[in-house]
């Protein structure tokens, strides 16, 4: 193997043989002699260095995928899973004069990236929001609600859904019920309504994704999502929207400064 140079096994070692297989190939991904994009060794090529049979080797490499370290590719072998992180910074991600320059934060801090953001399967209703958003918002039972679904694409790589719910009594006949909501996305259109933005709270956790979350964001196995929830406040202390995302946590690096005060 002149490509890779990996160890043998161990026998004296309790470890299962494929496991101790999958332990080699993973130190090679994390030290970088396997860097990502790259291809790990085929198949036949690991069977012949560790003298093992073949199901040995695919569940070896079973257990990688489902580490979410590498991916399978169709008639072209396994290779180590591409992680572009975009650094998502909250201090600055909100920030009014990405708005001023026509743009949402998503397109801002991709582009900031150095990546091509794009944004499809946008789709729009208004109907009764889910009793958490209504609490959020301040709604009553009869009140409704602007649902904005949509899907973000870095390098046309899905990366994050997003709904976001907004009071109808707002958003109704603006921009804001449109597919296309302009320069500066749904803040910008809500600050030019008169709803000049104040904060944001974001609730973040992270979790398994559902069936149609895996699908929507063509998650490898293994891969866990950020489930953000954001609200977002104007100046006079009134909730504006709430925004429910569901991000590839591999897309993305959170980064936060908090006040030591």
């Amino acid at each position: 193997m002149a490509e890779l140079s990996l160890p043998d096994l161990d026998p004296t070692s309790d470890r299962a043989v494929f496991r101790q297989i999958a332990d080699h190939i993973r130190d090679a991904i994390e030290q970088g002699s396997l860097a990502e994009g790259e291809k790990v060794p085929s198949e036949a090529r690991l069977m012949q260095h560790y003298g093992v049979a073949r199901m040995t080797i695919r569940n070896a490499l079973q257990v990688l995928q489902g580490e979410g370290l590498t991916v399978a590719e169709h008639g072209r072998g396994v290779f180590v899973r591409s992680h572009p992180p975009v650094r998502r910074l909250a201090l600055d991600r909100f920030a009014r004069r990405h708005r001023e320059q026509g743009k949402a934060a998503f397109i801002a801090e991709t582009e900031g990236a150095g990546g091509r953001p794009t944004v499809d399967l946008i789709k729009i209703t208004e109907e009764a929001p889910p009793a958490s958003v209504a609490e959020l918002l301040g709604l009553t039972a009869t009140d409704s609600v602007i649902r904005r679904s949509r899907r973000y694409l870095i390098n046309g790589q899905p990366v994050e859904t997003a709904v976001s719910y907004v009071p109808a009594e707002i958003a109704r006949g603006t921009r804001i019920a449109e597919p296309d909501s302009g320069p500066g996305g749904i803040y910008a259109r809500l600050e030019e309504l008169g709803h000049r933005l104040d904060h944001f709270v974001e609730e973040i956790r992270s979790r398994m994704p559902l069936r149609e979350e895996t699908r929507a964001l063509k998650l490898a196995p293994g891969v866990p999502v950020f489930h953000l929830v954001r609200t977002a406040y104007t100046t006079v202390g009134r909730a504006v929207e709430v925004c429910d995302t569901v991000m590839s946590s591999d897309a993305y690096v959170l980064s936060y400064e908090l006040p030591a005060r």
